[in-house]
């Protein structure tokens, strides 16, 4: 099954550890636990979705996710890179071990200190004395210098093999950078983008080639910043300023979702990841620090923000940065039941463009070898191996070699 890589990025001190904590504290009952690889800066947090079982008036059976007041969680892998610092792309601070880790990474997301608290190396200072924008703008030249030292290492060699070999220039460096979760449609945006499709790669300048990285990385590993710290007096007028930068802006307090996280764990509140509120379960066990915490927290962020934005973070990386889609396979149209009876058991999460075939495949090898045709659940209308499939939709594989 495919899912999409995170990456959470930022340099140090500005609660990037706090988020993947929070992100990753699991609070849902999940069987048949989907990913089995266990590293200290690998985890697994939750997409979540509008499920189609109170449209459709049923009670699911979710297995390997989790549906709780009509909300669908579905599994994501989180990478939690190390804290990056001026010149990592030279090797500086961790940066070998940074560049290892986010290459796998579909998407970036950018822990930023919306408060200003953190010099460029992650020391702490008073809140207001750094400016955030000065954080992204470093971050951006170290994320593309990193391809620009990656493309440079080659770029003669491309070159020759291009002018001399007539090979096509987007399919080398795709080959090249497949280590970077880069492909090929990427490479051709990047190339028109920076206006060097047609000009030979022998008569590329410095600046084309770093205009070029600026473009690839921005169009293969898209950034999302997060504005953590958002308790802290100077975060919400730097926050504004942030969502000048062009890129998706998230507020966030990594800090209250944790805590609201350890509580719902405890049983001490009923709190649902991504909601705007809480309820208080057992108030005669809380003590007055608690109290007055929780209180804060309602007041301060999720009365203003609509939620403490970890939760939202998670959603925008996979649904609107990438654009995946959350797709129901089901075997019986009619029940919305799989081979076992259970009813609405899986939720897939596949990249934008994925078609009914190819559904099959990440289903089963066997059922795209005998791919027959599609259904969908909601009008019965058949479906052919090319239709691209739309999010939340519910699909029926009808195979020569079996039926999901």
């Amino acid at each position: 099954m495919s899912t999409p890589m995170l990456g959470l990025t930022g340099k140090p001190n500005v609660g990037k550890s706090t988020f993947f904590v929070a992100a990753t504290l699991a609070m849902v009952p999940i069987a048949n636990y989907p990913f089995t690889t266990r590293k200290a800066n690998l985890g697994v947090t939750y997409a979540t979705v509008k499920c189609v079982c109170r449209e459709l008036g049923v009670k699911d059976q979710p297995v390997g996710s989790a549906c709780i007041d009509g909300i669908r969680f579905v599994p994501v892998k989180l990478v939690d890179c190390p804290g990056l610092v001026p010149g990592a792309w030279k090797g500086r601070g961790l940066g070998n071990q940074f560049l290892d880790e986010v290459r796998r990474a579909d998407v970036l997301m950018l822990v930023v200190d919306a408060a200003g608290s953190t010099d460029p190396e992650g020391r702490p200072g008073k809140p207001g004395s750094f400016d955030p924008l000065e954080d992204v703008k470093f971050l951006e030249e170290e994320f593309d210098m990193w391809f620009y030292q990656v493309l440079r290492k080659d770029w003669d060699r491309i070159a020759r093999r291009v002018e001399m070999l007539r090979e096509p220039l987007a399919a080398l460096l795709a080959e090249k950078l497949s280590g970077l979760q880069v492909d090929r449609s990427s490479v051709v945006k990047a190339l028109e983008e920076a206006d060097l499709a047609s000009k030979k790669p022998s008569l590329w300048s410095e600046e084309n080639l770093q205009a070029f990285a600026g473009s690839l990385r921005r169009l293969s590993k898209p950034l999302l910043v997060i504005a953590n710290k958002m308790d802290l007096e100077p975060a919400e007028e730097n926050l504004e300023r942030l969502k000048g930068l062009g890129y998706p802006v998230v507020a966030c307090c990594a800090e209250a979702e944790l805590a609201l996280r350890r509580a719902a764990e405890r049983g001490l509140i009923d709190y649902r990841p991504g909601g705007s509120g809480f309820k208080v379960l057992k108030p005669e066990v809380l003590t007055r620090e608690q109290r007055q915490a929780l209180d804060l927290i309602q007041v301060k962020i999720l009365g203003k923000y609509g939620s403490t934005g970890v939760q939202q973070s998670v959603d925008t990386a996979v649904f609107s940065l990438l654009g995946w889609l959350a797709v129901f396979p089901v075997e019986d149209v009619e029940k919305l039941t799989d081979h076992k009876g259970r009813v609405l058991p899986d939720c897939y999460l596949v990249p934008p463009g994925t078609t009914a075939r190819q559904l099959a495949a990440l289903i089963h090898s066997e059922l795209a070898e005998g791919f027959l045709y599609a259904v969908e659940a909601r009008s019965k209308r058949r479906l052919g191996e090319d239709y691209r499939l739309r999010h939340r939709d519910i699909i029926k594989i009808v195979s020569a070699k079996g039926r999901v």
